[in-house]
């Protein structure tokens, strides 16, 4: 009985130490996507104004609408590799997260 009583609390505690470095590998991997969405809308904001400066001195309509162009299209292009880059990290944190319950699974 005690060497039964043993082994459970050895599980019980194997158990314990993955969730523990499960989470601690989640919280790493959402700092890191919180760290790269905040640099993405910070360079964002910055791109926008630049432009915003650019299309204060147009001379034309016609070049005030190719700034904007170029800008719509810039901006689109950047979200589209952000979300890609993002998308990514999610899927890294949810493997790096769950990574120590594969023994675990494995066993069963």
């Amino acid at each position: 009985m005690i060497k039964n009583f043993e082994d459970i609390q050895k599980l019980s505690q194997y158990n314990l130490d993955a969730t523990v470095r499960g989470f601690g590998e989640m919280n790493k991997g959402l700092q890191a996507i919180a760290t790269e969405l905040t640099d993405y809308s910070k360079r964002s904001v910055e791109d926008g104004s630049a432009t915003l400066e650019r299309l204060t001195g147009a001379r034309s309509l016609e070049q005030a609408v190719e700034i904007q162009s170029e800008y719509v299209r810039k901006a689109y292009d950047d979200y589209v590799n952000q979300l890609s880059k993002v998308s990514q990290m999610y899927a890294g944190v949810a493997r790096d997260a769950f990574r120590p319950f594969e023994d675990i699974m494995g066993d069963v």
